[in-house]
């Protein structure tokens, strides 16, 4: 096989060539390198390529197949990683200045789960600084890039993750998902991300940024890659004291399935029509009268308080990352800046400039406004209160579930922007998520996969699926109805109409 035949097959794909032995983990490893070599200085979905290490993880795989050990089906699969986890022996920067060089001594228990799986780690993705943004604009390295379009968005903040993917880079990414960071990215790229039920896939080295919301999962180009990755990384984890301690939902049995008949299929009110592109609500109604077709049934829900949900969201997401970036005080590890024309400064002066120098606008914005909703006399009246919308959210999301097994809405009201279009309004900015938010304050899985293109602009639209808690297998089986009807439809996968990159030189990490 070429090196493009590699790049362009699926991560079971891959697997099935590994195992059969028609093609060795070294030059699947190799194939994706070279890929990454051409095209990621235009895309630049990459902080850092470990070319050295996915190699020697590659030819270790190779090794133990033909000494006949007992592998895992995902053995000699490569995968990218979103910046935000913890990697031992490799740069982990959130996208900050503030961490720039910091080198972790410990895996988090996700990348030790993908080592242990036999999964060669090619590098860290780009991101908004610390997880903040819908568009990886927020980066301290430079944007990611639209592989459909590089002078759009690739999504945010797990935009390296997203274009990495949808760029034949990797097969396989690691996204985190605080209020729509995998999904939204997935809606805008003609890419699969999966935001696993809050606990059911490990946080323990993953850098927080809001602790009662972040969740990593899988980016992917299929459902079924998504469903085979999320069973590696998802389970139990004693280290983690959010971790559900319960088998991970069936969830590959489910993508293969792609069962629908008799499902109820809830359309929520409060996340369709005004507010969303044209182009991307068309894909919309479509894509449900494909489950329709397929046997699913569909229902309308209501869910009120879902209105509240970005304003409770920016209330309690900068409250919890205040208090999770104190740590970044030039004391311990990371950035240290010395004020200027101060012979002997203090540590709050050290602190205050090196944090000064060390986080960008967005970071700073964020950190301010958490500390002022958390401040003596406006904590009720602000964090207080948000969560008390929090609760009111995961009341329409229970009384929902009981007229539909699984809910349905579009995934980014629109399709991808230019760069430049909503930086400096943060509030437009912050309405991406809109349709993404609520399920990462109460706490279930969602799914997106595309829906088709836009009629306006030609690019990728996005149909997010949710289910209730641990429920994760039903988001695979319609996910993979839907797309098993749409591929059928288009005659093959949506990123086949993709414009081809040229080849490019790589930036430096």
């Amino acid at each position: 096989m070429t090196a493009s035949d590699l790049t362009r097959s699926t991560a079971a794909e891959l697997a099935d060539l590994l195992s059969a032995g028609s093609v060795s983990a070294r030059e699947v490893a190799a194939a994706h390198l070279e890929r990454t070599a051409a095209v990621d200085g235009a895309v630049h979905s990459y902080l850092h390529v470990d070319a050295e290490g996915a190699l020697a993880q590659a030819d270790d795989v190779d090794r133990r197949r033909a000494a006949g050990e007992s592998l895992h089906r995902l053995a000699g699969v490569p995968i990218a990683v979103k910046d935000v986890m913890a990697t031992q022996g490799l740069p982990t920067t959130c996208g900050s200045r503030i961490l720039e060089g910091w080198v972790p001594p410990y895996d988090a228990t996700l990348v030790s789960r993908l080592r242990a799986a036999g999964m060669p780690i090619l590098g860290k993705t780009n991101m908004d600084e610390f997880a903040m943004g819908s568009s990886t604009e927020h980066s301290a390295y430079g944007p990611s890039r639209n592989p459909w379009d590089l002078d759009r968005i690739p999504g945010g903040s797990g935009g390296g993750s997203s274009s990495v993917v949808a760029s034949f880079q990797a097969p396989l990414a690691i996204g985190t998902d605080t209020g729509g960071s995998i999904r939204q990215p997935a809606a805008v790229t003609g890419t699969v991300g999966t935001k696993p039920t809050y606990g059911g896939v490990s946080r323990y080295g993953l850098v927080a940024l809001a602790s009662s919301l972040d969740q990593a999962g899988p980016c992917t180009r299929t459902v079924l890659d998504a469903a085979l990755l999320h069973e590696v990384i998802g389970g139990h984890d004693p280290l983690d004291s959010t971790s559900i301690d319960a088998p991970v939902p069936p969830v590959v049995e489910a993508a293969r399935r792609a069962d629908v008949t008799g499902l109820r299929i809830g359309i929520v009110r409060e996340l369709t029509g005004e507010g969303f592109q044209a182009g991307v609500q068309t894909r919309f109604d479509e894509a449900v009268a494909h489950l329709v077709d397929a046997g699913a049934e569909v229902v309308e829900v209501s869910c009120p308080s879902f209105t509240y949900a970005l304003a409770a969201y920016y209330l309690i997401l900068p409250s919890e990352a205040s208090s999770n970036l104190a740590k970044f005080d030039a004391m311990r590890y990371g950035l240290r800046v010395a004020p200027e024309g101060v012979d002997a400064p203090s540590a709050e002066q050290v602190m205050a400039a090196t944090r000064d120098a060390g986080f960008g606008d967005e970071v700073k914005r964020r950190i301010i406004l958490g500390t002022y909703a958390l401040s003596s006399g406006y904590y009720d009246a602000y964090y207080g209160s948000a969560q008390k919308v929090r609760r009111l959210i995961a009341n329409d999301f229970t009384a929902a579930f009981e007229t539909a097994d699984v809910l349905v809405s579009p995934t980014s009201p629109t399709t991808a922007f230019r760069f430049g279009d909503k930086l400096d309004d943060p509030m437009a900015m912050y309405l991406n998520d809109i349709a993404t938010i609520p399920a990462n304050l109460a706490g279930i899985p969602g799914m997106s996969v595309p829906s088709g293109l836009a009629e306006e602009d030609g690019l990728p639209t996005g149909f997010q699926i949710l289910a209730p808690a641990m429920a994760d297998d039903r988001l695979y089986a319609v996910g993979a109805a839907l797309e098993a009807r749409l591929t059928a439809a288009w005659g093959g996968s949506i990123l086949d109409r993709a414009p081809e990159l040229a080849a490019t030189t790589t930036k430096e990490a």
